[in-house]
């Protein structure tokens, strides 16, 4: 049985960790640990597990967490009957050789069990094995978290000071995310004696670098972990409660000046990552430096100082912002001081990079495109710019005629010309935005400075689409143009690796197709291979297609639809991706009439026997040859039923289409019961043939009904 249970608190103490890493680090830590401790039985399967994380901790508390797991017994197969034990029943050499290295002897022999193992039977020993104790458990365990931890980049470091025969002060060395300094491991009140990184645990942490009250902070007991960071220490030890007291201020400070913090959650959890005691500061700037676009001072401010920009009610930057502090002084003045003028050298950076890159057009910068690489295969960013121009002209001629053709093939030109531009190369991230400012700045029109800024959308799940239809024709002609270049040249994602990020480049391609721009699949993955020059690619747009389909295929089920609806549906490999959701809401309906499960048989029963026939079936069928009166009737409900159900396939009405082929069920019923398909007669097995071809062709316009078959 287990003995006394008490809350357990760990904590590594440890330098500043890297803020983007902090979040994972501290659910890796505590989870791995709990984990461990769960797996040895110090612990119960349900037992409340809380992660601390700080710029300078990682930390767990476990609720119940027993000082030793409960015995637990432990049945072992030691080896076959008929070499445990000789013709006499006495145990041979063997098996004692084996009870000795278990640490038992002759005398268990009696006690051991027979059982069947395959075709033979063995022997087995029963024991009880001691449960672990809290010390080994959660040396286990702190192991295992340490070694699991998801650590960016691993430091090498030597100790000043440590334990063991093997340590050489400065000459040992521990490999850690940063240095680690201090070790606390507590059951109840009571220090557990584990070791870690060189450290032994014990009872002692620190607090705020500046604005503790304490230097050392001894903890009481697990349980006081928290409340003693926070009094005696200044540190808000938990993550997420650090993150919502800085929403918390950061919204406050917000609404005093009648604005809005900008929304932007990873900047959120890299400032918590920064900071132990959280102070947030308005500061402002010369309103001058907003005559920069707005993305252009936020990114500088988000990027490089970590400052929440504040935005009025129409989400346009204001002059203000506010800084998350690391320290509350009686007068924070200078510190709001500092953070202004810090603030300006960015912002005038940004405004030089904005004078400057307009003194030029983008269209002067077109050429400079030819001395930029975009791959090794796939030549210059010049030679790609030609490539997504063809595309995206025959995209536009398609979806608008000469006008539209004109100005995607304008803005295609265009798109790729801020890549040189000194804001782009500052700021990676404004490509395509910056575009879109300066080719307004040199009289483009608005649609071509639309499709310029939005060519790249959308950027990820839920990203609005282009705004304009050109935009719409760039952005396919880009997207399709990566997709069949780099598919060409065999660079296909792999597992969870996808570093040019084909997926979301043909998700982008299908809400495009599916919204905005109807038009068919395999069409445009043909265009897109034929802007190469011939012989650079693999000809392997079927398994682009194929990857697109399975992309569509996940999205529809995160939709909510079916396995069975989408296999049916997709099967057919529909070109116009805009009616997908039509032919599932038909399929849908379909398969809830009484008729459904009958016909979904017939269909599969049908494409089976079609698939064997030998030579090519006829594609019409002679009445003169039909003799028996299942067939004849069969041709007649197929005469009667099918032109209505094709005219409201061709007017979209899918659903419609569907439910008219229910008249069919009694028909085909009667047919597979009362004629032989394959009959003696050559001509007769033919004409059925191509009887049953045709109402496969019939009922798989909407889509593959037999995939419905149970």
């Amino acid at each position: 049985m287990p003995d006394t249970k008490n809350n357990l608190l760990v904590e590594l103490f440890v330098e500043e960790l890297p803020p983007k890493a902090l979040p994972k680090l501290g659910e890796a830590f505590a989870g791995v640990l709990a984990d461990s401790l769960k797996a040895q039985g110090l612990a119960a399967a349900d037992a409340m597990v809380t992660p601390f994380a700080s710029p300078r901790r990682l930390a767990v508390h476990v609720r119940g967490v027993a000082d030793r797991a409960a015995d637990h017994a432990v049945q072992q197969k030691l080896m076959p009957v008929a070499v445990a034990l000789d013709a006499s029943g006495a145990p041979t050499p063997a098996l004692l050789k084996k009870l000795a290295a278990l640490g038992q002897d002759g005398s268990v022999v009696p006690a051991l069990k027979r059982a069947p193992d395959g075709k033979a039977e063995a022997l087995f020993l029963d024991s009880v094995v001691p449960g672990v104790t809290l010390a080994d458990g959660l040396q286990k365990a702190l192991a295992d978290a340490l070694h699991k931890l998801p650590i960016p980049k691993v430091m090498q470091y030597q100790l000043e000071s440590g334990h063991g025969p093997d340590f050489q002060p400065g000459w040992t060395s521990v490999h850690f995310v940063r240095p680690a300094h201090g070790l606390v491991a507590l059951h109840g009140s009571t220090v557990v004696p584990v070791s870690a990184l060189g450290l032994q645990a014990g009872r002692t942490t620190h607090g705020h670098r500046f604005e503790a009250h304490v230097p050392t902070i001894a903890l009481r007991d697990a349980d006081s972990y928290a409340e003693q960071l926070l009094t005696q220490g200044a540190v808000i030890a938990g993550f997420a409660e650090r993150r919502a007291e800085i929403r918390r201020q950061l919204d406050a400070a917000a609404a005093l000046e009648g604005l809005r913090p900008i929304d932007d959650a990873a900047l959120l959890d890299e400032v918590t990552a920064l900071v132990e005691r959280p102070n947030v500061l308005t500061c402002r700037f010369e309103d001058t430096f907003l005559a920069v676009p707005q993305e252009c001072l936020i990114l500088t401010m988000k990027a490089n100082q970590k400052y929440f920009p504040l935005l009025d009610a129409e989400g346009k930057l204001t002059s203000r912002f506010l800084v998350v502090s690391n320290i509350r002084p009686a007068d924070p003045g200078r510190v709001i001081e500092g953070n202004e003028r810090v603030v300006r050298p960015r912002l005038a950076d940004a405004k030089f990079f904005f004078d400057q890159d307009r003194k030029r057009t983008l269209d002067s910068r077109v050429p400079q495109l030819a001395k930029v690489v975009y791959h090794g295969k796939l030549g210059t960013q010049g030679e790609r710019v030609e490539r997504v121009r063809t595309l995206a002209r025959a995209i536009g001629e398609r979806l608008g005629g000469a006008a539209l053709a004109a100005q995607a093939d304008r803005a295609a030109l265009l798109a790729k010309a801020d890549l040189v531009t000194d804001m782009v190369g500052e700021f990676p991230e404004l490509q395509g935005i910056m575009g879109g400012y300066y080719a307004r700045h040199d009289g483009e029109t608005e649609a071509v400075a639309w499709a310029v800024e939005d060519h790249y959308k959308p950027r990820f799940a839920g990203d609005v689409l282009p705004r304009g239809e050109a935009g719409i024709a760039v952005a396919l002609a880009d997207k399709l143009e990566t997709l069949a270049g780099l598919f060409g040249i065999g660079q296909l994602p792999t597992g969870d690796k996808d570093p040019f990020a084909l997926r979301r480049h043909a998700l982008g391609v299908i809400r495009m197709l599916t919204e905005r721009a109807p038009l068919p699949l395999d069409a445009l993955l043909a265009l897109a291979y034929a802007a190469f020059p011939a012989g650079l690619l693999q000809a392997n747009a079927a398994e682009l297609s194929g990857f697109i389909f399975d992309r569509l295929a996940g999205q529809l089920r995160e939709q909510g639809a079916s396995a069975a609806e989408i296999d049916a549906v997709l099967a057919l490999r529909p070109q116009r991706l805009d009616q997908i959701t039509q032919r599932l809401q038909a399929v849908r309906a379909f398969a809830a009439l009484p008729e459904a499960p009958a016909l979904a048989s017939a269909n599969k029963r049908v494409s089976n026997i079609l698939k064997k026939a030998e030579g090519a079936v006829p594609g019409t069928v002679d009445t003169a040859l039909l003799q028996e009166p299942a067939e004849q009737a069969l041709a007649a409900a197929l005469a009667a039923v099918v032109p209505g159900a094709d005219a409201a396939f061709e007017r979209g009405d899918h659903t419609g289409s569907l439910q008219a082929l229910a008249a069919l069920k009694a028909p085909v019923d009667a047919f597979f019961d009362g004629v032989m398909v394959n009959a003696d007669d050559p001509a007769l097995r033919a004409n059925r043939l191509a009887l049953l071809s045709r109402l496969h062709a019939a009922m798989n316009r909407v889509a593959d009904l037999s995939r419905l078959a149970a």
